[in-house]
Parts: structure tokens; sequence; C-alpha cells
């Protein structure tokens, strides 16, 4: 590592080497209130700068337009970056605020050659299967994954969101580069069973939301009175009423570490997660979301810190302590199928 830049990990068993932390786009365009298109622009570019190659985005975001959004940028760089979207979440035309899992065959296909045009690539870098449709056969999903490598539309495949038992059964069809999970202070199911798998398998975990979707830097504490009303934030069962009373009483043990490193909580949380990797034994790569400069800067910046044993049985217990779940329904969830 050089000026600052982050250091590499695998993407898969034998893949290519991207930056140890990646950058997850969604909130650009989607979800997390107001946007600011500029600013995230000069986000993009920041990130690439400091050694951020792995960029997530997914057709649901915003109805495709995150993919539009990002295109420009990853035509400027295409040979420097990593790009990585989803299918899964199909929106019907008449509730654009509905989703639907859509594993089939037919809906694969059609999502592919849509994101295909909306990014205006020649090929999608990492294609990732949003959610699980437990009516399909995974095998019968990621086979047609698999001929979407066989005619060079993508490269490498992703999961999200799998239960150990899935990861293997997919794995055996193609080879399966990256899981991407929830996977922070406050969500820990993963490591019971799926990180077992994705070691065993030469996986690379990329955990999504690795700063609580915010709240572990300590930004909001009370969706419904701190955030916008068309934040998404509101509607998750941690972050509102006493449930968010209780988990902001967690961060404690978080500040005391980062007072130590004279670092910010949110820092603390993603090196948490960075060390993950030495902690299991696998290449992970979180994704954290911003669309500031700034905060690409003191994210990356987490990946120098290295908690002391001590510090990481401080923050142990968080996990435990969390009141309420991830989302409102877990059956889509690999925590809710596990």
């Amino acid at each position: 590592m050089t000026n600052g830049t982050i250091g590499t990990a695998a993407l898969g068993d034998g893949g290519p080497q991207v930056g140890v932390q990646g950058l997850g786009c969604m909130g650009m365009s989607f979800a997390y209130g107001p946007v600011d298109a500029d600013a995230s622009r000069a986000t993009l570019e920041r990130a690439l700068e400091l050694g951020v190659t792995l960029y997530d985005t997914a057709d649901a975001y915003g109805a495709g337009d995150n993919e539009r959004f990002l295109s420009p940028f990853f035509k400027a760089h295409r040979d420097e970056v990593v790009i990585a979207t989803k299918f899964a979440l199909a929106i019907p035309p008449d509730e654009p605020t509905r989703r639907i899992i859509r594993n089939d065959p037919p809906y694969i296909r059609q999502a592919v050659e849509a994101s295909l045009q909306r990014l205006d690539v020649d090929v999608i870098d990492l294609y990732y299967m949003h959610r699980r449709d437990v009516n399909v056969p995974i095998e019968e999903t990621v086979g047609v994954m698999a001929e979407l490598v066989r005619e060079g539309k993508v490269k490498q495949l992703g999961l999200s969101e799998v239960t150990a038992g899935e990861l293997r059964a997919a794995h055996a069809v193609h080879p399966i580069a990256a899981v991407q999970s929830e996977w922070s202070l406050f969500s820990r199911d993963i490591e019971a069973k799926v990180v077992p798998a994705a070691r065993e398998l030469g996986v690379t975990l990329v955990p999504y939301s690795p700063l609580g979707r915010g709240f572990l830097t300590g930004s909001f504490v009370d969706a419904e009175q701190d955030l916008t009303a068309d934040d998404f934030r509101r509607q998750q069962p941690r972050f509102t009423g006493d449930n968010a009373a209780a988990n902001a009483a967690l961060l404690e043990p978080i500040r005391t570490v980062a007072e130590a490193h004279e670092a910010t909580l949110g820092q603390i949380a993603l090196a948490w997660v960075q060390q993950r990797a030495t902690v299991h034994g696998l290449p992970v790569v979180p994704i954290p979301g911003t669309r500031k400069p700034a905060r690409v800067e003191e994210n990356t910046a987490a990946t120098r810190i290295t908690l002391t044993e001590d510090q990481l049985a401080q923050l142990n217990p968080i996990a435990a302590k969390v009141a309420g779940t991830r989302y409102a329904d877990m059956t889509f969830t690999s925590a809710g199928r596990e």
C-alpha cells in the first residue's frame, strides 16, 4: 500500500485481485433520501484513486437508475474497475414500489440484457443472484447464469443472501466467486454456516451494510425522527422506537475502542469487518456505501486499523444483544432459511 491506497484481495478462487474494500453504490440514486449526483461522481473518482476497484449496483436500485448513473464512470475507467450488478428483484410495471423475486431462466436472460444496455458495457464482471426464489431450483438458476459466462456476457458469478446448502449446490454447477450477505457488528448470522462453506469452496465474502446502514457510525439514533420520509431505514425494525434506543446503547464499546485508535465509530466497525478475513481465513471485501468523498477516505483508512484481541473481545458481545431483525420479513435472507 502506498500513498494511502488500500491493499487487495482475490475475488473468488483464482479470480482477479480487487481492492480489499469495495463501494456500495445503491444510495447514490436510491433508498437513502435526497441524492447529490455531483458529490456521488466525485466519490466514485476518489474511491478509485484510493484503490477501490469493486463497484456494486443492481438492476432494482431505482429501477435501473443506479446502473445508468454509474455507466459514464465505468466507461471512463473500464480497465480499472470491476463491475458487480444483480438480478432477481423484478418490478411490476403497475406497482413501482413493489419487488417480486424471480430466478427463472427467461427472466435472468431478460435481466442481463437490460443491465448490459443500461451499463453500456459488453460484459458484466460479477453477476449476482440478488435474492433466492425457493420455488426455482438453484441448480436451474445457476445453470442459466453459467450459460451467460460461456456466452461472454458475464465473467464471474455471485449469490446474495444464500444458505450454506444453497451455496454448495450452486457451486457444484459452476464456481461461485462471491457471496454477498449482511455482515457487521450488528449482524453475524452468516458466521455459523455460510462463512465456513465459503472458506471451504474458495468463495470471497462481500459484506453489505458493514456499517449497519449507517447506525454503527452514530450518524442517526432513531430513523423515524432523524431521517427523511423517503429513507427506507424507517421501515427496518432495528432503527425505530424502543429497538433503536436499545441498539444505540450498544455503540458504547465501539466508542471506547475508537478513542484508543483515535478513529471514528465507523472506522472501528469497518476494521472489525475487514479483520474477519484473518479471523475466518477467507477473502473479505466489504462494500460500505457513501455519497461523499470524505467518507470514502475515512472508510478506506479503516483497512489500516488492526484491532487487538482485547478490543475484539470488547466488541464480540454486541451482535447477540441487538434488538430487532435486519428486515421486517426475514424469509428472504439466508438466516431466514438456515
